[in-house]
This record gives C-alpha cells, sequence and structure tokens, in this order.
C-alpha cells in the first residue's frame, strides 16, 4: 500500500510533515531523569516507522533519517557522512543522531563536555567561536538551533552550549510558547526566559522563583505549560532547571 507523505523541502533540506515533539510530562516526580535512565536518540529509519522508511526507499541513500519526521541530505554539513538534527517542539527538545567530534577548527577551537558514557553532550565556547562552525565541528545540520536550545542569540567565551538535550527533561521554548496567539508579548517572555536562564545556571533558585511569579508565568496560554515550571521550581532540581532554561 502506498504512504501519503506531504514533504516540506527548505534549503535543500526534506522535512515530513509530522508531529513535533510534544512529551509533556504531568508530574515532576515521574520525569526519567529522576530515575538515571539513558534515553535513546530519536531512531533511524526502521519498520517502527514505516512512513520515513517508506521516504528513505523514495530518496535514496544520499539522505539520512535524524528523527521525528525529519529527512536531510549526508553531507549537510560538508564532510558529515551522518549529520545530526536538533529539533525543538512543544515544551521538548531532542537530538535525532550522535554528535561526531570533527575536531578543533578556526572558529571552533573550544571542547566538548561528555557524560559518563563519553556521549558528547556540551560544547565550551571559546574566544572567535561562531555557531556556523560549531555546528559544522560536529555536524549538526540546522546550526541556529544551537542557539534557540540554548536560549540565547549571541555566545560569549567562556559559555556551555547545550547541545544534546535530555528527552526525558522538558525544555521551555524560547521565543514564544507553541500557542502563542496572533499579537503576543514575544520580548517580555523571551527576556523574562533568558533571566531565568541566567538564574538557574547561577544556581538561584529564589531568583527564579521570582522571575517566574512576577514576569513569565502570566505568559503562557496554556496553563499546564507554566505549571510543568513550577512544578521543577518547587522541587528545585538544579540539573532539571537548568536544561529546561538551558
Amino acid at each position: 500500500m502506498a504512504i501519503g507523505v506531504s514533504v516540506l523541502v527548505v534549503g535543500g533540506l526534506v522535512a515530513l510533515a509530522a508531529p513535533t515533539v510534544a512529551a509533556v510530562h504531568g508530574e515532576v516526580s515521574s520525569w526519567a531523569v529522576f530515575a538515571s535512565t539513558t534515553n535513546p536518540t530519536n531512531p533511524p529509519a526502521s519498520e517502527d516507522d514505516p512512513v520515513a522508511e517508506n521516504m528513505m526507499d523514495e530518496l535514496g541513500e544520499g539522505y539520512t533519517y535524524v528523527g521525528n519526521g525529519t529527512v536531510i541530505p549526508k553531507n549537510t554539513p560538508a564532510g558529515c557522512e551522518n549529520p545530526v538534527w536538533v529539533h525543538t517542539g512543544r515544551m521538548s527538545a531532542s537530538l535525532g543522531g550522535q554528535l561526531i567530534d570533527q575536531g578543533e577548527r578556526d572558529l571552533a577551537a573550544g571542547s566538548p563536555g561528555l557524560d559518563a558514557d563519553g556521549k558528547i553532550v556540551t560544547y565550551t565556547v571559546a574566544p572567535g567561536d561562531a555557531l556556523s562552525a560549531i555546528g559544522d565541528r560536529f555536524c549538526i545540520a540546522n546550526t541556529l538551533a544551537i542557539a534557540t536550545v540554548n536560549h540565547t542569540r549571541t555566545i560569549q567565551p567562556g559559555e556551555v552550549l547545550l547541545l544534546r538535550p535530555d528527552e526525558s527533561i522538558p525544555w521551555v521554548p524560547y521565543y514564544n510558547p507553541d500557542d502563542a496567539p496572533a499579537g503576543y508579548q514575544q520580548i517580555p517572555y523571551q527576556l523574562a526566559v533568558e533571566a531565568m536562564s541566567t538564574a538557574a545556571h547561577a544556581g538561584d533558585l529564589d531568583a527564579m522563583r521570582s522571575i517566574f511569579q512576577n514576569n513569565l508565568i502570566g505568559l503562557f496560554p496554556n496553563p499546564a505549560d507554566a505549571d510543568i515550571i513550577a512544578d521543577a521550581l518547587e522541587v528545585g532540581e538544579l540539573g532539571v532547571l537548568r536544561q529546561m532554561f538551558a
């Protein structure tokens, strides 16, 4: 049976029309991070994903599937046989594929940070670094998503960037909530999120709680999204909050 697929092509990248990651957790205590589990990255096309498998069959071996209904050309960036894709969705962020460090280079001379399994998770920015070069170094096809995941418009030397989000932890959208209506107060929301990020990395829970109550809580069209943040602030787990506001 033929499978119908809607395809969006942007700059040579092919994205299937599929739902974004939207696994919003209702109870902080149920998040897998508290159970110290390891979450796999988005899998390649397989028999468990017939739409992706069908798309890969049509496109051929010059493409790779990076999860969440997204197919991109290989060697994007150049020299990357298996590029990866940073996915962001409603209160969620994830990585499709495995990060590979292709080595220091001009504009990307910083240091990667590894988890207990030796997988790349973060990157410490060096003087003169540029997002495009960082993306090339780690084979990240949608480089600008690095800034989005890290709730920033610029990068600074010494800044630790999250490259591989933990899929078990909710992530707060940077520019505006997913269901923001027309005329939404984007600038107040974005400034509040940036302030939450700064406080999270400073380990200042009191400041985070104050910013949330005074500046952010009322800017979520869906109160359930604000409740997720409120629950995390109540528990006070900085490791979780630092990804939510990376």
